[in-house]
């Protein structure tokens, strides 16, 4: 079976993600009626218009894991911006958001006259945090990927480095206040060319535990704050100011609710978080858990828990899931680049649609093992296509719709794309 689209009554797309295994067959067999219903009189939930997002990630050549080097020439200091099927894929969705950052984000700095130092790429090493050495990236480069994403029609989101200036402490965190200079003068610096930029993050994944180290929610508060006043400063004159956007982190429910506390009621416009939600990609029964609906569903009190929090707390503040590869560590060649990953993917849209997420960025468009292009060809996995027409088919308006007769058949339904319907 595969993942469907069908449109009903002109005005409603309903995306059905059959897993395989005869599941419909068997409860037909069983004496069960199979029965979708769609409640077309209002929506439960919305998107934002661009809700399909993917990323692109800083790893070098030599990023490795379980000895299989999967990112190729992908990363943001490598990568071919003059390939036309990479220009073209990102031109097909008309736009496409794309979210620059990753792991090595928090070892960025970036080349601007403050640095006071040359401006050198990443270099592996194996005592460092994360395996690699401080890198940077020349402003030569960002003129580069501004032109691209221009040609492109990309909306860009940049993930700023949000380690600069902070201390150890005895904890294994990291402790007092952003040093955003070397930030702000990139911000200022873009700004002067005129690049449109649609959102400045802060940081990768220091939220609550952290991956590497973690930064506490009151000083992460304070950091957003410092961000939105640069942002405002910068962009004073501009009647589209990017959004600000954080912590790009695995959600937590007590730190992500400091957070929003700290920073409501709006200066924080989107609170991002990952999700990789199957494990590391070396397990070999990821394909198992991508098939098993109870594993699916585990996301569901995490969606749930940060729309509750951002509905009681009375902030402007949207939830954008901000890098979902499924499988950390690269993901899993034939697994998390094949067709099979469409299950979890389209599970995925619909899911996080359905508790009002804004926008859902797949790790990565390409690099790794879960990109939506070949690595080395640049041509369309499978999941490309669930991307592209999730994109062109459904609305931002989200219905409600339940499936009953077995749970191996999950049913997604939103207001058509461009839909004049008096209900949507």
């Amino acid at each position: 079976m595969a993942a469907a689209g069908l449109r009903l009554l002109g005005v409603v797309w309903i995306f059905a993600t059959l897993m395989p295994l005869g599941a419909a067959a068997a409860a037909a067999a069983g004496g069960h009626a199979a029965v979708a219903a769609v409640d077309g009189r209002r929506a439960v939930a919305a998107t934002g218009e661009d809700f399909v997002c993917a990323t692109l990630d800083w790893w070098p050549p030599d990023k490795c894991d379980y000895g299989t080097c999967a990112w190729g020439r992908a990363g943001l200091l490598n990568l071919d911006l003059s390939n036309k099927v990479f220009l073209n894929a990102i031109r097909a969705f008309s736009p496409l958001k794309l979210r620059l950052g990753g792991s090595l984000q928090d070892k960025v700095v970036y080349g601007t006259a403050d640095l006071g130092r040359p401006c050198t790429p990443f270099v592996k090493n194996a005592s460092q945090m994360l395996g690699f050495t401080q890198g940077c990236l020349p402003l030569r480069r960002w003129d580069e990927l501004n032109a691209f994403f221009q040609k492109s029609g990309a909306k860009v989101v940049f993930g700023l480095n949000a380690l600069n200036g902070r201390v150890p402490l005895p904890d294994g965190s990291m402790g007092g206040p952003w040093d955003y200079t070397n930030a702000a003068s990139l911000i200022r610096y873009t700004a002067y060319k005129g690049y449109q930029i649609h959102g400045w993050e802060l940081g990768n994944e220091l939220s609550g535990s952290g991956v590497g180290t973690r930064i506490g929610a009151g000083q992460y508060a304070a950091d957003v704050i410092a961000l939105r006043r640069i942002v405002d400063d910068i962009y004073r004159s501009n009647p589209s100011k990017p959004l600000v956007l954080a912590p790009g982190g695995f959600f937590e429910p007590g730190w992500f609710t400091e957070l929003i506390v700290k920073t409501t009621p709006n200066l924080l416009n989107v609170i991002t978080h990952h999700i990789y939600n199957l494990g590391p990609g070396r397990d070999t029964h990821l394909i198992e858990k991508i098939l098993d609906p109870s594993v699916l569903d585990g996301m569901i009190s995490t969606f749930s828990n940060l729309q509750g929090i951002l509905k009681s707390t009375g902030t402007s503040t949207v939830a954008w899931v901000g890098e979902a590869g499924g499988a950390y560590n690269s993901g899993h060649h034939l697994v998390t680049d094949a067709f099979v990953f469409s299950f979890w993917f389209l599970d995925q849209l619909g899911m996080s649609a359905k508790y009002d997420t804004k926008s859902y960025c797949r790790q990565s468009l390409i690099g790794g093992n879960y990109g939506l292009l070949n690595t080395t060809t640049f041509q369309p996995n499978p999941d490309y296509y669930s991307a592209l027409l999730w994109h062109r088919l459904m609305g931002t308006k989200v219905l409600a719709t339940t499936f009953t007769g077995t749970n191996k058949i999950r049913a997604y339904a939103h207001c058509a794309r461009d839909s004049e319907s008096l209900y949507c």
